[in-house]
């Protein structure tokens, strides 16, 4: 009976040694959330942001509040046509790249490895069911899957930054399958120096 409470008082301590040590609430590798607070709660002035501004190897860019990792490509040509045709595709609430889209990855690659001065932005999106939150972040599990494709095809990881819409930029605007599986992609943005 003693041993169960010594290892039930154990067990406590490390979850509170654990919740507060905690992790970190923004890592800086994080798609920051157009609107969201980002200064201290008026009770607390000496709280940190709850996002914090970009570190100086981030940047913001036209997307108001987004926050990318990589160097600062803000003056790069953005060109959505070049790729427009190798946009991939997921399965409802997946950001599993399906083999039947690896070919586009590999065209993607193919077409940057042919191209050594362009990069890419990968958008991640996502239908419309699920909440604002939930779709940013299925969004971004989608970029940074398909980021680490093009990373195992060889394409230099500093070339290809990634962003997520969540459910904001529809392709159909309709609700029912046929728009909600158009809207669950993956885009590729060419960047090129100006």
């Amino acid at each position: 009976m003693k041993l169960t409470k010594f290892f039930a008082a154990a067990a406590l301590s490390l979850t509170v040694a654990a919740l507060v040590s905690g992790c970190r609430k923004n890592p800086s590798y994080m798609t920051r959330i157009p609107g969201a607070r980002t200064e201290a709660p008026t009770d607390n002035p000496a709280a940190p942001p709850l996002n914090p501004e970009p570190t100086p190897n981030q940047k913001t860019n036209e997307f108001s509040g987004y926050v990318f990792s990589g160097p600062d490509r803000s003056n790069w040509v953005a060109h959505a046509e070049i790729l427009q045709a190798y946009t991939v595709h997921f399965d409802f609430d997946r950001s599993v790249v399906k083999s039947s889209e690896k070919p586009l990855l590999e065209a993607v690659a193919s077409y940057l490895k042919a191209n050594p001065t362009h990069a890419v932005r990968i958008e991640g999106h996502c239908d419309e069911r699920g909440t604002e939150e939930y779709n940013r972040s299925l969004g971004e599990r989608r970029a940074l899957a398909l980021r680490e494709h093009l990373i195992g095809l060889g394409i230099d990881s500093s070339r290809v930054e990634t962003v997520t819409f969540g459910k904001d930029r529809p392709v159909d605007p309709g609700h029912d399958e046929t728009a909600w599986k158009k809207n669950r992609r993956g885009e590729f943005i060419v960047l090129t120096p100006p």
